[in-house]
């Protein structure tokens, strides 16, 4: 019995140091990402109102119905080929010569982690759950392509799915690249279902059911995200295994931890870190200049923001090559138009704002504001670029009379408030991923758009752009998007501000790095 006994301490023993050693930790550290960001998503449910964290979450937890190609760029990132799209979930597609619909033929053999197979059910289901619930769906499909029914999304067989449009679109396979528009495992959603929540809205926020190359193994709000890779995934199980995402609010401690090799990947490090990792033999750096904008946001439903000379006056206060130098430390580029300079028909013609406080005042004074105004600006905890842009645009904005107190709020708080209409001025680090001028402008800046927080409305605008939603006249498209970018700046519903590209800093052990419109991290294309 001792014998017994000693054998199996013995043999416990020798298991112990043998996972201990580096052999047996080398499969589990190299199938394991360690990732540390500002804060953890709000939802996981893609009609949730998209917010950074929201997005990526959304890049690895929903798989689309079609993607772009991949392409290198210049630093040797992937990014995607905007003039290149293929099937994803969809093996292939058919787009009807009058451009007002479009077939799927859905990828057989596709299984979600939960081992259910993808069926045109699933997709109708994820529709059906969309259109219903009247929210992020329900928006593209009413105001891009302008769908008044239900019954515009048809069943075909078990793998074919056609969804018809009343008026031609030259988005109609573009759109269903989006972030927001993953295809949900109707079987294992519905078991989670009840009287007072018939489309699963409570699990789906906090828990995954969809055909992605990961799902949600744990989700912790405010502390850390857990992704585990989905063995059946079509395109062939992840490298790495198990991501962990780490919320670490200080970027000052995310590039401590990744220096001291604690975690594999730092997100959303400031400028001033930047320049230090690139300084860090064991950090490689990636940047890319992107689709972001920077804006300040003034919700023009408000006084004094109905005035569109106060607007044009706030744009006026605005020291950009301070902001550009201290606070971005030329990491950045000041923004001249709601659309993203990488996007076809850009425009910054006509754009009038530089530090003028003689030129304020004037507009203000026109505006019934000799005197200046009093106001508020919302910024989120964590984000130490928009505290610094907030302190010196309080500064600068008094010069002109224009007192400001800052609001600094969690990132929930503050997308709470000015979803609901009662924030006067607020920070939004946002872009727009269908590469395209009309898509852009119909996002941000219609007046019937779900995410036009500014509550802009010019109906010359709406027009143009709601004509261009329909138009697939390529030249008369372009030309009327760079009307509507010269009328928006001119009447700047938002303070312009920058496009502060996307930086990613990760450790010398971790291969690849894909750039996509949402600006959220594939894991599925990282490796150690």
């Amino acid at each position: 019995m001792r014998m017994n006994r000693l054998s199996y301490t013995l043999s416990a023993l020798a298991f112990a140091v043998m996972a201990a050693s580096p052999s047996a930790h080398a499969q589990s550290a190299n199938e394991t990402l360690i990732v540390a960001g500002p804060r953890t998503p709000e939802s996981l449910d893609q009609e949730y109102p998209p917010t950074e964290a929201g997005h990526e979450a959304r890049r690895n937890i929903f798989e689309r119905l079609l993607v772009y190609a991949m392409k290198d760029d210049p630093n040797g990132a992937k990014v995607e080929d905007f003039s290149k799209i293929e099937g994803a979930l969809a093996e292939s597609y058919e787009i009807a010569p009058d451009n007002k619909s479009i077939t799927f033929h859905l990828r057989k053999g596709v299984k979600s982690a939960a081992g259910n197979e993808m069926t045109a059910d699933d997709v109708m289901w994820t529709f059906e759950r969309g259109w219903n619930m009247k929210a992020t769906f329900h928006w593209y499909m009413t105001q891009i392509l302008k769908i008044e029914s239900f019954d515009s999304f048809q069943k075909i067989d078990d793998y074919t799915v056609k969804v018809s449009i009343p008026h031609p679109s030259l988005l109609l396979a573009r759109l269903w690249i989006n972030n927001d528009l993953g295809i949900i495992d109707s079987t294992e959603a519905k078991k989670h279902i009840t009287k007072d929540d018939p489309w699963a809205s409570r699990f789906l926020s906090t828990d995954s059911a969809s055909f992605a190359p990961y799902h949600i193994a744990k989700f912790s709000p405010g502390q850390e995200v857990i992704y585990e890779a989905n063995p059946y995934y079509y395109r062939g199980e992840a490298k790495l295994k198990k991501v962990i995402f780490r919320e670490m609010p200080t970027s000052s401690n995310r590039l401590a931890a990744l220096q001291a090799g604690s975690i594999d990947v730092a997100e959303w490090l400031t400028p001033r870190e930047i320049a230090l990792a690139k300084k860090v033999p064991t950090i490689k750096v990636w940047e890319v200049f992107g689709n972001y904008t920077h804006r300040l946001e003034m919700n023009n439903s408000l006084p004094p923001f109905d005035k569109v000379e106060v607007r044009q006056a706030m744009n006026y206060l605005v020291p950009r090559p301070d902001i550009e130098s201290s606070v971005y430390m030329g990491t950045a580029r000041p923004t001249k138009s709601p659309v993203s300079e990488i996007y076809p028909a850009y425009t910054d013609e006509g754009f009038p704002y530089k530090d003028d406080v003689a030129k304020a005042k004037e507009l203000l004074a026109k505006a019934g504001y000799p005197d200046g105004f009093k106001t508020e600006l919302g910024y989120r905890t964590g984000e130490p670029l928009e505290e610094q842009m907030a302190v010196i645009l309080k500064t600068a904005f008094a010069r002109a009379g224009v007192d400001v107190t800052l609001v600094k709020l969690p990132a929930s708080s503050l997308v709470e408030r000015y979803t609901k209409g009662t924030m006067p001025m607020f920070f939004i680090r946002d872009m727009a991923i269908v590469p395209d001028a009309a898509y852009v402008t119909n996002l941000f800046i219609n007046s019937q758009s779900m995410v036009n927080f500014s509550h802009y409305k010019n109906a010359e605008v709406d027009a143009l752009i709601n004509k261009a939603l329909t138009s697939t006249d390529q030249a008369a498209r372009e030309a009327d998007m760079k009307t509507v970018q010269k009328i928006v700046v001119s009447e700047a519903p938002w303070v312009f501000l920058f496009n502060p590209g996307y930086q990613l800093a990760v450790g010398a052990k971790v291969n690849g790095f894909s750039w996509y419109t949402p600006n959220s991290n594939a894991w599925y294309d990282f490796s150690k």
